[in-house]
């Protein structure tokens, strides 16, 4: 059986000690999460992290590293998701904006206070991903490359 983990990407955006958190209705059920969703067709990651952001949470989110790649199997459905997550800043909030289906409000908390929901988060990446955070955990953009086949084949015949 062929691997086809879900492939998304999680915007993470600090405030003084407070991070960006959505709380989203899933399956009847409220959860926090990190503004996150899936990579759309012809989109790069650093696309899909800023228009998940705002269709999410109203904010432009800017990149500026990439935090890191996280792979986690649901352990009740076995659905595999492959997560990139961003860290960077948020600005120019259009408080007018329709949040996303599905999208309850958005909340800026403390890892305190999101460990005191730890029941309630979407996923264990959520603490993970704010963890690293705080341990200083950055990956320079520049690393992640998104290749069309005329620029991988540029690529090829330079190399050749």
């Amino acid at each position: 059986m062929a691997f086809k983990p879900d492939i998304t990407v999680a915007a993470v955006a600090q405030l003084e000690d407070r991070f960006l958190i959505v709380e989203e209705r899933i399956s009847g059920q409220l959860v926090f999460n990190q503004p996150a969703g899936h990579v759309e067709e012809g989109e790069t990651l650093l696309e899909a992290v800023v228009r998940e952001t705002r269709e999410e949470t109203a904010w432009r989110f800017t990149p500026a590293h990439l935090l890191g790649v996280y792979h986690w199997r649901h352990p009740r459905t076995s659905r595999s998701t492959l997560r990139f997550a961003f860290i960077g800043t948020v600005s120019d909030h259009d408080a007018a904006q329709p949040l996303d289906r599905g999208i309850v409000r958005t909340h800026w908390l403390t890892r305190a206070e999101l460990e005191a929901r730890e029941s309630r988060l979407r996923s264990p990446l959520v603490l993970r991903c704010v963890e690293d955070f705080l341990a200083g955990r950055r990956v320079p953009l520049d690393t992640i490359q998104h290749l069309s086949l005329a620029t991988a084949a540029a690529v090829r015949a330079v190399s050749v």
